[in-house]
């Protein structure tokens, strides 16, 4: 019988077979033996222009290039005659795919992963043959190719024809990740919770995984959670998910101890031209006592979720004909419910967000005109990326009901994203929202903030990025909504005080990373030292009741850029401020960090939310 010991020896084992060795690699030609000389001659066509020196942002790593559709303008409006897509495997440079990193287990995985077919590529292309090339259009495509979990990078390229002046081919290139996960999410004498999958399954774009918990303290041992995604069906862009989990956290303490199932479908907003989004999401949760705790403080509850949500992108013909035009303007609606069949007995029929039935119809106007950079050395550590500049707004407005309380609501969510002269990336954000009951205004709310990051600075051995962020928030004559709370986002993120719930709160966060040249099998290192403030009021107190709560820290982030995996880090916080709710050291390791900052143009319309930031918009 495997012990925990041994598991976690297998595990480590099975993982280096999987990481590309480059600490002692060598770089051997590819094109020497496997490619016929036509092929090879192809393949030199194709690739010239991003291996041609000052042409691709990946050559110049921590310097912001340009705008994403700068190197498409000079074609604007010549007719697109053919697109040739060619893929390539995670063991590639995207530098010179004609030479290829030899890697510790490569005969091994070569057999596992299979690259990207075209037919996938293709299913997430809106550009077509036989139209007039639009800068923007293609620039968003080449933007969406890189936002697809199993896409590393992609470049799409322009090559001109001869005796033909008005018309182009463009050439798709995109280039895979390993696609097979291995994830330790915790490991430890009492608990071993691992996640394996596919994201690319054969190539298909079909996204499986099987995550695994053993716990003694749980009864039964053993959980378990398979989730299975599709993207992009027959060219729609609509993505497809079902899942099934008997270890989710639940809504009480976040234990793992409720089970459900999920199954949606979606269709982002991929690019400003396109029409309609929307999204259809059913759910059932249930919670289960797997820890053997009293009655009293086992919350058992069981309820149903129906989500759906559809919006419409006004004038995009407008917007292809008109280059003037900047301002989008998108138009959507929402209906939800969540109905408890059982719920806690603790509850007692009173206002709790989290354990109260709640339907809602919601409408949204969002303006906004948004447009993107690339740049690296953000989230990622060299991978290109895409940061947004201009503004987005939602308005927000429609009928809520909680428990047996009807009431109207609206909102407001304004986004500013620039760019400075300097290449420092930065963000402004505003959130408010608020309910009218019987002529009064009830839990109100705003949120305002900014975060920054600086520009690259380059030194010998190593690169500095600086971030900043801040916040303020404030609820007023709260009823039906949760407090303020300050483990999240908008407060200490790391601290383990998770009770004190408050109408006003502070925070200061900022951070300094080196991204440092040394590389382990395959792994890029970026040591990073932090500091937060953050400054609570408790709720029904003034404020001379409020607590200033300082945390310092550091640790290092790891990441190999060439597999599916998020970052790992391994952080430590001191907070001087003792209590006897949270010791003053903690330790996490984290795994699955993002790696790229969220793109998305529009969401489905909601109340504004203060102690969370789900959709990843603040940086």
């Amino acid at each position: 019988m495997l012990t925990g010991k041994n598991i976690v020896c297998y595990y480590f084992l099975l993982v280096l077979t999987f990481l590309p060795r480059t600490v002692f690699s060598q770089e051997i030609d590819s094109t020497k033996n496997s490619l016929p000389k036509k092929n090879r001659s192809f393949l030199q066509f194709l690739l010239r222009p991003i291996t041609r020196s000052g042409i691709d942002s990946s050559v110049q790593p921590g310097v912001l290039i340009n705008k994403n559709e700068a190197s498409f303008l000079p074609y604007e409006g010549k007719g697109i005659r053919n697109i040739v897509v060619r893929e390539f495997g995670f063991e590639k440079t995207f530098v010179d795919t004609t030479r290829e990193i030899n890697y510790f287990g490569k005969d091994f995985i070569t057999h596992l992963h299979k690259n990207t077919k075209e037919w996938v590529i293709r299913n997430n292309l809106f550009i077509k043959e036989r139209t007039a090339l639009n800068a923007n259009l293609v620039a968003d495509n080449e933007r969406h190719l890189r936002s697809l979990d199993y896409i590393h990078d992609a470049r799409i390229l322009v090559n001109t024809i001869a005796n033909e002046p008005d018309s182009v081919d463009l050439i798709v290139i995109t280039k895979d990740f390993l696609s097979i996960t291995l994830q330790l999410n915790d490991a430890n004498k009492n608990r071993f919770k691992t996640k394996v999958g596919d994201a690319n399954l054969l190539g298909t774009a079909q996204n499986i995984q099987f995550t695994t918990l053993l716990e003694k303290k749980r009864e039964p041992h053993v959980g378990y959670e398979m989730r299975y995604r599709l993207n992009s069906i027959a060219n729609t862009f609509i993505n497809a998910t079902i899942g099934y989990s008997t270890i989710n956290h639940d809504l009480y303490n976040g234990a793992l101890d409720e089970q459900g199932w999920h199954a949606g479908i979606e269709r982002p907003l991929v690019s400003q031209y396109l029409h309609i989004a929307g999204a259809l999401v059913l759910a059932h949760h249930q919670s289960y006592n797997n820890y053997l705790r009293p009655d009293s403080l086992f919350y058992k509850y069981d309820y149903n979720t129906f989500d759906a949500w559809i919006g419409y992108n006004l004038g995009v013909r407008k917007f292809l004909r008109l280059k003037t035009v900047l301002n989008r303007q998108f138009i959507s609606i929402r209906y939800y419910s969540i109905k408890f069949s059982k719920m806690p007995y603790q509850v007692n029929h009173g206002f709790n967000f989290r354990f109260n039935d709640r339907e809602a119809i919601l409408a949204q106007f969002t303006f906004f005109k948004q447009d993107f950079y690339k740049t690296n050395y953000v989230f990622g550590f060299g991978i290109t990326e895409d940061v947004p500049y201009g503004y987005n707004v939602a308005l927000t407005a429609g009928w809520y009901k909680q428990l047996h309380m009807e009431r109207p609501y609206a909102g407001v969510d304004a986004n500013l994203y620039t760019v400075t002269n300097k290449s420092n990336v930065m963000q402004y954000f505003f959130r408010t929202g608020a309910f009218l009951n019987k002529n009064n205004i009830q839990d109100a709310a705003i949120l305002i903030g900014a975060s920054s990051f600086s520009r690259v600075h380059t030194y010998k051995n190593f690169k500095l990025r600086h971030y900043l962020r801040f916040s303020y928030t404030r609820q007023f004559n709260r009823v039906g909504l949760e407090p303020l709370f300050i483990k999240n986002i908008f407060g200490l993120r790391y601290i383990a005080l998770d009770s004190a719930s408050g109408n006003q709160r502070f925070s200061l966060h900022t951070e300094t990373i080196f991204f440092i040249k040394l590389k382990l099998l395959g792994f890029k290192f970026a040591p990073f030292a932090s500091a937060d403030f953050a400054h609570f009021t408790p709720e029904h107190k003034n404020t001379s009741h409020s607590g200033f709560y300082p945390g310092f820290g550091g640790g290092i982030r790891t990441r190999n850029e060439n597999i599916l995996l998020g970052t790992i880090e391994l952080r430590f916080m001191y907070f001087p401020r003792k209590s006897e709710q949270h010791s003053a050291f903690k330790f996490t390791f984290s795994t699955n960090l993002r790696s790229r900052y969220n793109s998305s143009y529009v969401k489905a319309p909601d109340i504004i939310q203060v102690n969370s930031d789900f959709d990843n918009n603040i940086y």
